[in-house]
């Protein structure tokens, strides 16, 4: 990205601007275009509105159009044209709130503040197994305070990038690369099977649609099952390994490496998916939950899920179950009555 190993303020400050609430893909060519015709901040302080507006023109909330120019024109006003080098004074400026603040310390100027975004609460809900809600005060409270006891001091601004990108990388939403992560054996979500549950948000029911897919990993008559913790549907109900995806992703052997091999290492040969099922619907108050079961027989317990709960199939009737499982457990007849 155009914007990474940046040092000038103002390129620092433009950027993630335009990357409030707009994601990367479409900021990515605004930020061009923005550097472009206003390399500095006294030419976009002397810019007409009409033609900073029209440049903005399909980024939405236009607010922070309006901040972009009132904080321009105010350092070019009050500063001299010298963007502030202190996070007191970064802080005030119209539209800069703590996280662009932290960011523009840090990567400007190397001071030590904790930049702490998206790509960050998850590395850090998975890495230290942390169900506290990442919406949440408490949530907030808790990862800031992780997140300035790991700060680099000497080297903050390439400690926050590189923590932001190990996130952005390897330690992604979907399809994590935990097989060849090199924190795997002191990540807890990784040794308790806890991946795709972290981070856990408040806000989950507000989404209108989830993909829920199973993986029904047995081995000699055995069934793996997870716990569901708090903060989420299903609370303390049981589940087989879940991995979420944000749309329908086709099941193609592609798909099968992403889960098998990049996330849970087990290699080809390991892992035998012997059946697929059509998608199962389950209507929430809130949300429609569309899963699929992928019934995979191990060829032996791996390490990953030496520490996992494995039940015997004909115990599973011991269990509770969400509703939609149940639907499967019966249609299938791996859950005796």
């Amino acid at each position: 990205m155009p914007w990474k190993g940046e040092k000038d303020p103002y390129k620092i400050w433009l950027s993630e601007i335009i990357l409030q609430q707009t994601r990367v893909e479409q900021g990515w060519a605004y930020y061009e275009k923005f550097v472009k015709t206003f390399p500095t901040i006294q030419q976009l302080a002397r810019a007409k509105d009409e033609k900073v507006l029209k440049l903005w023109e399909g980024l939405g909330y236009y607010n922070r159009c309006r901040n972009l120019l009132f904080t321009a024109r105010q350092i070019v006003h009050e500063f001299s044209g010298v963007f502030p080098s202190t996070y007191d004074q970064l802080v005030l400026l119209k539209g800069v709130g703590p996280y662009t603040a932290a960011a523009i310390a840090s990567f400007a100027y190397n001071l030590p503040y904790a930049v702490v975004d998206g790509n960050v609460f998850r590395v850090f809900a998975r890495f230290y197994g942390m169900h506290t809600p990442i919406d949440s005060k408490e949530g907030l409270v808790a990862f800031n305070k992780i997140a300035k006891e790991n700060l680099s001091k000497t080297t903050a601004g390439l400690y926050n990038q590189a923590l932001m990108d190990f996130g952005a990388t390897v330690c992604k939403p979907m399809a994590p690369l935990c097989a060849a992560c090199v924190m795997q054996n002191k990540c807890k979500a990784f040794q308790l099977n806890q991946v795709n549950q972290l981070p856990v948000k408040l806000k989950v029911i507000t989404k209108q649609k989830r993909y829920l897919d199973f993986f029904v990993f047995s081995n000699k008559g055995q069934v793996l099952i997870q716990k569901r913790g708090a903060g989420d549907i299903w609370q303390d109900l049981y589940q087989f390994y879940l991995v979420e995806n944000e749309k329908n992703i086709p099941a193609t052997a592609h798909y099968f490496r992403e889960v098998l091999d990049n996330q849970l290492d087990l290699i080809k040969g390991d892992a035998l998916v012997q059946n697929v099922t059509p998608v199962y619907r389950q209507q929430l108050t809130h949300q429609l939950i569309e899963s699929r079961f992928f019934l995979t027989e191990l060829k032996s317990i791996p390490k990953v899920f030496a520490k996992a709960l494995w039940v015997k199939q004909a115990d599973l009737k011991k269990y509770a179950f969400p509703k939609i499982i149940n639907q499967y457990l019966q249609e299938t007849g791996l859950k005796k009555q």
